[in-house]
C-alpha cells in the first residue's frame, strides 16, 4: 500500500520559515511530478509548489522568491522549504505524487492526509 507521510507543519508567527517534508512508501515502480498544494479556509486547494522527476520545478506566483521545492529520488521525499511566511500562508498542506506501481502502467495521483501550517501575524 502507497502512502505519502507528512511532516513540519506548525504553527509560526509572520516573517518566519518552515520546512515541510513529505516521503513516499510502500511498494511502486516510480514516482513522477510531486508538489504541495494547500487549502485555506472557505477557499478551493490550490498548487503550491511541483517538481518532476528530473527536478523542473514550478511554483505559484504568490510563493515565487518566499518558497523552494526540492526532491531526493533515492528517499522519495520532497521538501518545501517556506521562508518570509505571511498570515496568508495559513491552510492545510498537502503532500501529492504520482506514483506508478507497475510497468507500463499510468501514474495514479496520491495525496496525504495534510497538515495545518499557520502564521500569525
Amino acid at each position: 500500500q502507497v502512502q505519502l507521510v507528512e511532516s513540519g507543519g506548525g504553527l509560526v508567527q509572520a516573517g518566519g520559515s518552515l520546512r515541510l517534508s513529505c516521503a513516499a512508501s510502500g511498494t511502486f515502480l516510480d514516482i513522477d511530478d510531486m508538489g504541495w498544494y494547500r487549502q485555506a479556509p472557505g477557499k478551493q486547494r490550490e498548487m503550491v509548489a511541483t517538481i518532476t522527476a528530473d527536478s523542473t520545478t514550478n511554483r505559484a506566483d504568490s510563493v515565487k522568491g518566499r518558497f523552494t521545492i526540492s526532491r531526493d529520488n533515492a528517499k522519495n521525499t520532497i521538501h518545501l522549504q517556506m521562508n518570509s511566511l505571511k498570515p496568508e500562508d495559513t491552510g492545510v498542506y498537502y503532500c501529492n505524487a504520482a506514483i506508478r506501481l507497475r510497468e507500463l502502467w499510468r501514474a495514479n495521483d496520491y495525496w496525504g492526509q495534510g497538515m495545518q501550517v499557520t502564521v500569525s501575524s
